[in-house]
């Protein structure tokens, strides 16, 4: 019997962040959504996904997404089954970015979520492409459906979060480390090293793609995700 697949999305995401993926894998495997909305800390987020996830599961997530994923199989290695890490970054972050967090919380706490996700968040998301204002209008949608109040959580649980360079080489389950080519939040040489440091994974760069490259580019993605799950 196959594993179900559990998917993790990125901050102020949904599962619409999967939405071409999971359609495509759930003919073949149960695909199961995790929620990383309810805490300010990348520990009790990964002890909440793990509480409410089935016994064994592929684990699979994108940017803030593969930062919990990275915590969930810290935590309880024994109870996933392969790793899939997408446009996600192992370091802490750097102290330029956590300087942003707080500007941002304060704006947001004053009715600003939208100038803010539209303004200094959405446009370092995606490379140019034809779906480039479809795919934005849907991550604004996507925010605005969880509120200002996720975006605080997530926003004090990306800024304080720890290093994970080092559990990293303890993984021991296949590895697709996976991003876009023109991905500026979280650029190659981050998977360039999460390949590194993870032996036996398999880096795959998406061409024509950003920061979210399973709405710019689903094809290739599901492609990807498939091959993964079937190795």
């Amino acid at each position: 019997m196959t594993e179900p697949l559990l998917l993790l999305p990125g901050m102020m995401c949904d599962g619409r962040l999967f939405g071409p993926q999971a359609k495509a894998i759930a003919a073949e495997r149960d695909v199961v959504h995790g929620d990383i909305t309810g805490a300010a800390d990348m520990g009790t987020l990964a002890r909440q996904v793990l509480e409410a996830a089935p016994r064994r599961f592929a684990l699979a997530g994108l940017s803030m997404g593969g930062i919990v994923a990275m915590e969930v199989i810290r935590q309880a290695p024994e109870r996933v089954t392969r790793l899939a890490l997408l446009d996600t970054n192992p370091r802490a972050e750097l102290p330029e970015v956590q300087a942003r967090r707080g500007p941002q919380i304060e704006a947001v706490r004053s009715g600003g979520l939208e100038r803010v996700m539209r303004e200094e968040l959405k446009p370092n998301y995606l490379t140019e492409g034809p779906r480039h204002d479809e795919i934005l209008d849907l991550c604004m949608a996507m925010a605005l459906s969880l509120g200002s109040e996720v975006f605080e959580r997530q926003s004090i649980a990306l800024r304080d979060r720890p290093d994970q360079q080092e559990s990293l080489r303890g993984v021991k389950v296949p590895t697709l480390i996976l991003c876009g080519r023109q991905d500026a939040l979280c650029p190659v040489e981050r998977h360039e090293r999460m390949h590194d440091l993870i032996a036996g994974s398999r880096l795959v760069i998406v061409e024509e793609a950003g920061h979210m490259p399973t709405l710019e580019r689903p094809g290739a993605v599901t492609e990807a995700l498939s091959g993964w799950l079937a190795a």
